[in-house]
């Protein structure tokens, strides 16, 4: 699909980002020139408490949820960012159009066309992926290029090439290697459960609430710095060994459920349960990224997702790069940039139109007939593959 932006990427372009892929309803809007992308507005709208409940997203209520949200989140965050009717600053739209709950995401998608159609600006459609991955180009990483250059091409650093990014969701569990802006492989993912989604079924189990990730962090945290005096608990690392780059979690989930049962005073032990278990995740995690990244001589190593917002992730990570691999840089985007947001699929969507290469001016920006052509052509996919 053609891009078209009026400007060329030296002036400052305004982009206008939706995410709905699951139960946040989220808008923000970036200011972009040359390699500076700056956060003017970055609205979320939480449904998590509305799933709690159920123990999980039930898609019909997302969906109907993000359909009351999806326009006040919009206005919210293009009054912040001081854009006001008609909207004529915005030069682009970037809207996650997959993966996802199928509900979900064309609630984003069709009212993004809309809006793209009414105000005669183009449309970019971004994987979900792509913009966790894109977290990382958000502050503070942003001033980790700056400070590996001296020259006043920051972003477009390449001495960050090859990157591996370990990217960790409710979703999604996958190394992918990016050789350059827009080029990936996924070089290993999961077999079954994803990290974050055996985080949710571990909660369950234990019955500490939903989502299961904060859950169970938060009960490990209270064995911190602490030996666990529960030496009977262990938990198997799933493939850990293995020589390929792939993750299974479904047996790990399976060896607590028997744990479980087999201890009839678990109850006094959950803090002591969830740090094995997080524990477990992690070292996996961390060997199969260290591994590959050693094997495919990387430069950097970034972490991504909502998984990547766990502190022991985040530390262990880093801590272990630093040791192992002398030299590698590791970036991980703050904490808020880690969960679903419309920030990180803006940004997404600025590089997609740099990559484009597409400039026209605004006489042409105005032909109705070439913006009809590019919001037509954006389509939902729930599967969609990065």
């Amino acid at each position: 699909m053609k891009i078209y932006v009026q400007k060329n990427i030296q002036q400052q372009l305004l982009i206008l980002g939706i995410e709905t892929s699951c139960d946040e309803t989220a808008a923000a809007v970036i200011s972009c020139k040359g390699d500076d992308v700056k956060i003017l507005s970055n609205i979320i709208s939480s449904q998590i408490k509305i799933h709690q409940k159920y123990g999980g997203v039930v898609p019909e209520v997302a969906a109907r949820e993000h359909v009351v949200n999806i326009l006040p989140v919009i206005n919210k965050a293009l009054a912040k960012a001081n854009l006001f009717y008609p909207y004529n600053g915005l030069d682009a739209i970037a809207v996650t159009q997959g993966p996802g709950l199928i509900t979900s995401l064309m609630v984003g998608v069709e009212t993004a066309k809309t809006l793209a159609y009414t105000w005669q600006v183009p449309i970019v459609g971004i994987n979900h992926i792509e913009g966790h991955i894109y977290a990382n180009w958000l502050s503070p990483a942003s001033k980790i290029f700056k400070s590996q250059t001296s020259s006043k091409s920051k972003i477009q650093n390449k001495s960050i090439f090859p990157v591996l990014i370990l990217t960790v969701s409710g979703g999604h569990t996958m190394l992918v290697l990016m050789k350059a802006y827009g080029q990936y492989q996924i070089i290993g993912e999961t077999r079954d459960d994803a990290a974050g989604e055996a985080f949710d079924k571990a909660a369950v189990m234990l019955n500490i609430g939903y989502p299961g990730g904060p859950a169970v962090a938060a009960y490990a945290a209270q064995v911190k710095d602490k030996e666990i005096k529960n030496q009977e608990i262990h938990l198997p690392r799933p493939m850990i060994y293995d020589k390929n780059y792939e993750f299974s979690f479904s047996g790990l989930k399976t060896a607590l459920f028997y744990a479980l049962q087999r201890d009839k005073k678990y109850k006094e032990k959950i803090p002591e349960y969830c740090a094995e278990f997080q524990q477990a995740v992690v070292d996996v995690l961390i060997a199969k990224t260290i591994r590959a990244a050693e094997t495919l001589n990387c430069q950097t190593i970034m972490l991504s997702g909502g998984v990547a917002a766990n502190k022991e992730l985040r530390n262990q990570l880093d801590a272990t790069v630093k040791t192992k691999l002398v030299g590698v840089k590791v970036i991980i985007p703050e904490v808020e940039f880690c969960t679903d947001n419309a920030a990180m699929i803006a940004t997404a969507g600025y590089f997609k139109i740099r990559a484009s290469n597409q400039t026209i001016s605004k006489a042409v920006k105005s032909s109705l007939g070439q913006l009809k052509n590019n919001w037509a052509k954006l389509q939902v996919n729930c599967n969609l593959e990065l």
